[in-house]
């Protein structure tokens, strides 16, 4: 499989955006984290070719609207993952949670019909290829605390912050 590789800068550090041919989102990694991003890849997608390419303007425009306050471009992105059936039906309800939300491990796992699954909602979250577009920094603990991300959490409080920040802002102005 072919890919492309585009790094883009941003207020957590500099972003690894990876694609394909057709113009989809495949995997995003934070700091040029070139081991992660290929043990992700592999995982995935097993034989992958990567070359520096330049992200289609949607996926950039995007990233570059949420950072500045704009979270509404994300849903549009069009993404591709590997990944087995139940780790993509957990992909697919990162995306369902709402914008300046978390929820647990355990609130993911009754989400998608499998109650006693939390760890393995917590193992699929932490296989995610694309983080921020499939939003696996909202899912914390059962107790509220934030726990592991991939980018840091120290990364993973910011956005949490980020997104909050932005909701209460919209909720004070309307």
């Amino acid at each position: 499989m072919q890919l492309w590789l585009d790094l883009m800068p941003s207020p957590v550090g500099e972003l690894s955006l990876v694609g394909d041919e057709q113009g989809a989102l495949r995997a995003l990694e934070f700091d040029s984290n070139d081991e992660r991003l290929h043990r992700l890849l592999a995982r995935h997608y097993r034989d992958y070719s990567l070359s520096r390419g330049r992200a289609p303007a949607l996926v950039r425009e995007a990233l570059e609207a949420y950072f500045a306050g704009d979270p509404s471009h994300l849903d549009a992105l069009p993404v591709a993952t590997g990944g087995t059936e139940f780790q993509r039906l957990v992909w697919q309800a990162l995306r369902g949670i709402p914008f300046g939300t978390t929820m647990s491990y355990g609130e993911l796992a009754v989400r998608i019909g499998r109650p006693g699954a939390s760890r393995a909602v917590g193992l699929a979250n932490g296989a995610n290829p694309i983080s921020i577009v499939v939003p696996c920094h909202r899912v914390i603990g059962a107790n509220g605390t934030l726990t592991g991300y991939g980018g840091g959490l120290p990364r993973k409080r910011w956005l949490v912050e980020h997104e909050r920040g932005l909701v209460q802002g919209e909720l004070a102005f309307s």
